[in-house]
């Protein structure tokens, strides 16, 4: 596919629900790269009015100039192109990039969905937690929409995602797979999970695992675990506390805003 470059008059607009984790991996990527972009935000549900123009239901989506991409990956491999030499996404060389790939592709089909689905059988219940990470940087309409519909949109999510505490712990077995694999990954203490380079791989598997680690670097979600219900709150220090989890930690106070 043939990308147009951007230009000053076609910032790029990401359509996002912001605590989202893979509109973090996007996010994280535009502004490691430098990119100028615009941030529109959206309440959960609310989000489908915004996304169904460009023909998809969930975020993230960037609006470019010239196109329109509405997939994480996707979105990352678009953004590679307009990367300056030194800062590619994925490795010029086929083999490193092969393999930044096959990592970004089980961090975004396991990671992420394991991750969302433990993370709200958790938080859900907690109305005013909801409602400062799905609130964030929204219309005030959409957030009166919350004050008003949020029994109805937590059970809306409850079935559309199938949260129970059964899937809640096979997500949290699926999760600690995972993070083994990426403590096997780093167990000959290389800087990244590629080669000596910061990659699509660091960022998504970093992005995704966030909701599990609370990274105080975040911009969304707050990094206390205060208030958090003692199981959750356990499994993350556990989390936290393992090679995966203290790599991904590390990104965040040292790659998340990098100048």
């Amino acid at each position: 596919m043939n990308y147009q470059i951007v230009t000053a008059s076609a910032v790029p607009r990401l359509i996002s629900i912001a605590v989202s984790h893979y509109c973090e991996k996007v996010r994280w990527a535009l502004e490691w790269l430098k990119i100028p972009y615009v941030e529109e935000s959206h309440v959960p549900l609310f989000h489908r009015f915004a996304t169904r123009e460009y023909g998809s239901s969930s975020v993230p989506i960037l609006v470019t100039g010239a196109d329109t991409f509405t997939d994480s990956t996707d979105i990352l491999h678009y953004l590679n192109t307009l990367a300056p030499e030194g800062r590619y996404l994925y490795p010029p060389d086929p083999e490193p990039c092969r393999e930044v790939e096959q990592l970004e592709e089980l961090f975004d089909t396991k990671l992420g969905v394991s991750i969302r689905g433990w993370a709200y059988f958790y938080r859900l219940d907690d109305r005013e937690a909801m409602r400062r990470v799905w609130c964030k940087g929204t219309p005030w309409v959409e957030q009166v929409g919350f004050a008003i519909a949020y029994p109805i949109m937590r059970r809306l999510v409850q079935q559309s995602l199938n949260i129970t505490a059964a899937s809640a712990a096979s997500s949290l077995q699926e999760i600690k797979q995972i993070f083994d694999t990426v403590n096997q990954q780093l167990a000959d203490n290389r800087p990244y999970l590629v080669g000596d380079q910061f990659s699509a791989a660091d960022i998504t598997f970093a992005a995704l695992a966030a909701p599990a680690l609370l990274p105080p670097e975040h911009p969304v979600m707050p990094s206390q675990l205060d208030g958090i219900k003692s199981e959750m709150a356990t499994t993350i220090k556990e989390l936290r506390a393992t090679p995966a989890g203290m790599y991904a930690l590390r990104l965040y106070r040292e790659q998340r805003h990098f100048s």
